[in-house]
């Protein structure tokens, strides 16, 4: 969650209109693993947090798992891309399987299908050979398997420059900018 939070707020750093979609699990995995405590409605998470991030109005709509009308649901409103993050094995399962049935999965779907980004930050690990070979046939169907293993060679500090890395790779595929860290090889 840590990752998927700060995605979200560089995003929205960087002028970018996000659209999030949010399931119930997010308030259980965000408790447990940030201390924060989301509101139980999509309404009230997008109000809490774009005054959490100092955001104008609109910049950031919040869409529950079930809103079927949301503009992600349907290929004649594609999102320039998508991001799951992080995404767990059942919703990867889902999404490699065509199933769609949730908004998340749906909008992932559209997003395949209208040749946009689709960026998938898996949870798990190990892998089983079940969920490598989901994530080939996601990776065959044009999706980016990026999984949450941050390098070292930039020498983190901090579990917040750790989780800094993956965001700044997902940034980087998204093409946003941002100075997350140092770019390789650039004398600092």
């Amino acid at each position: 969650m840590p990752y998927g939070i700060r995605l979200l707020e560089m995003l929205l750093k960087e002028g970018k209109q996000v659209y999030l979609l949010y399931s119930k699990v997010a308030q259980i995995v965000a408790q447990q693993e940030m201390n924060l405590v989301l509101p139980s409605s999509a309404k009230e998470t997008e109000a809490f947090l774009s005054e959490r991030y100092r955001v104008a109005r609109g910049q950031l709509q919040v869409f529950s798992r079930e809103e079927w009308f949301a503009p992600v649901a349907s290929g004649s409103n594609p999102a320039d891309a998508m991001v799951i993050c992080p995404c767990t094995m059942g919703a990867l399962a889902a999404i490699a399987a065509g199933t769609s049935d949730n908004l998340i999965e749906r909008a992932a779907d559209v997003t395949l299908k209208e040749n946009r980004s689709l960026i998938i930050v898996p949870r798990e690990t190990p892998f089983s050979v079940i969920h490598l070979e989901n994530m080939l046939k996601l990776a065959r169907s044009g999706a980016v398997i990026l999984p949450a293993n941050p390098g070292f060679y930039h020498h983190p500090q901090t579990i917040h420059d750790m989780v800094d890395f993956i965001v700044a790779r997902v940034l980087d595929h998204l093409g946003v900018h941002h100075t997350l860290l140092p770019r390789w090889g650039i004398e600092q």
